[in-house]
């Protein structure tokens, strides 16, 4: 895993309220054990038709957002079932942070381990941000990590809340043991400490 960096990017618009995780990637592509080919099933429901051919009007097949590392959702975004291959169809896709009212406690504990930022506005800042993208849907978001705010269209400088552990580890780039590891010398020394009793 690489230290999470600050980055611009459009921002893709799915403004549905109570997204839940069978939504964001089915159960049926449950079955794999590591992340390859999710984002191929990302939404797969509203992506495409029975047929597998990609539904023209959903906001993810629209060629204006392909490339786009922000997703803008409604309220309440990964509730349901707490499977870990949500953020990482999320992650997968390319989406790199989520912004949204509020998320489901375990998807956003998930998301944080899998390098894919979780930012929460207020409901003001989250509409002034869909406000200036329906008036402009081309302009980009600043994400910045360090300082924890999102910058939006027109300079807004909008702060983010973030467990100050889960920043230190998206920041440096390692997971909790990857932090932990960091302190094998002191863990050594103190075991050596303790063993002598």
């Amino acid at each position: 895993m690489t230290g999470f960096t600050r980055f611009s990017s459009r921002v893709v618009p799915l403004l549905v309220d109570n997204i839940d995780t069978d939504q964001i990637i089915p159960a049926r592509f449950l079955k794999v054990t590591d992340k390859r080919g999710l984002g191929e099933n990302l939404f797969s429901d509203w992506r495409f038709n029975p047929d597998g051919s990609p539904r023209g009007d959903f906001v993810l097949n629209l060629p204006e957002h392909r490339g786009a590392q922000i997703l803008l959702a409604g309220d309440n975004f990964g509730c349901g079932s707490s499977r870990e291959h949500a953020p990482w169809a999320l992650a997968a896709f390319g989406f790199r942070a989520v912004i949204s009212t509020s998320f489901a406690d375990i998807f956003a504990n998930n998301a944080l381990k899998n390098n894919l930022l979780p930012i929460t506005l207020g409901t003001a800042d989250h509409g002034r941000l869909v406000a200036l993208l329906r008036s402009n849907p081309a302009a980009e978001c600043t994400v910045d990590l360090s300082s924890q705010t999102l910058l939006g269209p027109g300079g807004k400088t909008m702060p983010f809340p973030i467990d100050s552990f889960a920043k230190t580890c998206l920041l440096k780039g390692v997971d909790e043991l990857g932090y932990l590891l960091r302190f094998m010398t002191e863990i050594e020394l103190f075991e050596q400490l303790t063993s002598r009793g």
